[in-house]
């Protein structure tokens, strides 16, 4: 699995996100076990996803991509605004 993307993966990735829309919102009660499971199960079907947060602290919302990328195994393909980018590779069916 990949561990980092260079460059060009992020940038086809955001090319790739710009046509979604965000399939979880994190509201006010934060990162919850159900909101973590929720991204996981779309990132599982999706492999890339959006995720809308509210609030309006940036820090905030860049420790909250942190913890997501932690807790789900993805990796951040960046971020507009309230909206989080997120890519996790589908292993391989065997």
């Amino acid at each position: 699995m990949t561990t980092v993307l260079t460059p060009r993966q992020r940038q086809a990735l955001k090319g790739q996100a710009h046509a979604l829309e965000p399939v979880v919102t994190v509201g006010h009660a934060g990162l919850t076990p159900g909101v973590v499971r929720e991204i996981d199960g779309a990132l599982a079907v999706h492999e890339l996803i959006k995720v809308r947060v509210g609030g309006d602290d940036r820090a905030a919302r860049a420790a909250l991509l942190d913890d997501i990328c932690a807790q789900t195994g993805a990796l951040a393909v960046g971020s507009v605004g309230k909206i989080l980018i997120l890519w996790r590779e589908r292993p391989a069916d065997d």
